[in-house]
């Protein structure tokens, strides 16, 4: 069963391509889960809590300064550069409000899988995503509202309570049912990174779905928008680990999980707190961004820290 969960999720892109065809082909099949959306996230996000382990916080207050460094940057260079790339790409107020988005989110738990396979830093990894996620219930809307507020009418307290819900409490109670009954749940533990797997490609498909008649008038500049804020993460993140005089395997770490965001947390609350139009860049940067990190996997693994 492990070897299954395992193909599974590294199939990744294969299922949010798949996905895709199918909501395009059939977007009535999709459309009317729209309103459990909100449900499947805080699910994936409890199963998160549950998969934590007490050396990750222990990791996280020995290791406080470089974690700081690391959030900081995620903080900063994502979401200004989400900013700065939208207005070099002429995007619309509702595309550049996407990737504003999409750059304003915490850091993905797939970080985490691919710094593994990488063969960066996973314990940096872990404790930066954490962290991130911890603080994403006010810094994803306070960053959104600072930068975007000139697009569209950015609605603070509700995407602070929509992330408080969605994140934040299945975070905490699943920490809490794992310290109260691991033992019990270790044989389900492997499920939840699949879990997590489906509930992204299930928001990609929808965002298609809902915008089926729109996706014929797109056109590159998204795609290209997308491309580079990911390149700009990658890169970002490396030189600044490279700049704090971090070793090798946290320069990864800190480069991958930059580079990657909770897209889908950006997503659902586009879905939920403006349009189906403003969740489109964010379901384009969860496929870059899985696909150029799974890129730097077979280049990094092969190359040892001397």
């Amino acid at each position: 069963m492990n070897k299954v969960l395992n193909v599974y999720n590294k199939l990744f892109v294969l299922w949010v391509v798949l996905g895709g065809l199918a909501a395009y082909f059939f977007p009535h099949f999709f459309i009317p889960l729209k309103k459990y959306m909100e449900l499947f996230f805080a699910l994936t996000m409890l199963g998160v809590g549950m998969v934590l382990n007490p050396a990750d916080f222990v990791n996280i207050f020995k290791n406080y300064k470089v974690v700081i460094i690391g959030v900081v940057s995620q903080f900063t260079i994502m979401p200004f550069g989400a900013y700065f790339v939208s207005k070099l790409m002429g995007l619309s107020d509702e595309f550049s409000l996407g990737l504003i988005l999409a750059g304003s989110a915490p850091g993905a738990m797939a970080s985490n899988v691919l710094s593994f396979l990488a063969g960066a830093d996973v314990a940096y990894s872990v404790s930066l995503t954490t962290v991130s996620t911890f603080l994403s219930p006010v810094m994803t809307p306070l960053l959104t509202l600072f930068l975007a507020k000139t697009y569209l009418e950015v609605p603070f307290w509700s995407m602070f309570f929509s992330v408080f819900r969605m994140v934040l409490i299945p975070l905490l109670l699943g920490i809490g049912l794992k310290k109260l009954f691991q033992k019990k749940l270790e044989t389900v533990y492997k499920i939840f990174p699949a879990i997590s797997t489906t509930f992204i490609v299930f928001i990609c498909a929808l965002v298609i779905a809902l915008n089926k008649s729109f996706l014929l008038q797109l056109n590159l500049i998204i795609f290209a928008a997308a491309i580079t804020l990911n390149l700009f993460g990658l890169f970002m993140g490396y030189m600044t680990g490279k700049g704090f005089g971090f070793d090798l395997l946290k320069k990864r770490a800190l480069s991958i999980e930059i580079g990657m965001q909770n897209a889908g947390l950006g997503s659902v609350l586009a879905l939920k707190h403006f349009n189906e139009k403003t969740a489109l860049p964010a379901v384009i940067f969860v496929f870059i961004c899985i696909f150029s990190a799974s890129l730097l996997v077979p280049i990094w693994a092969g190359k040892k820290d001397k």
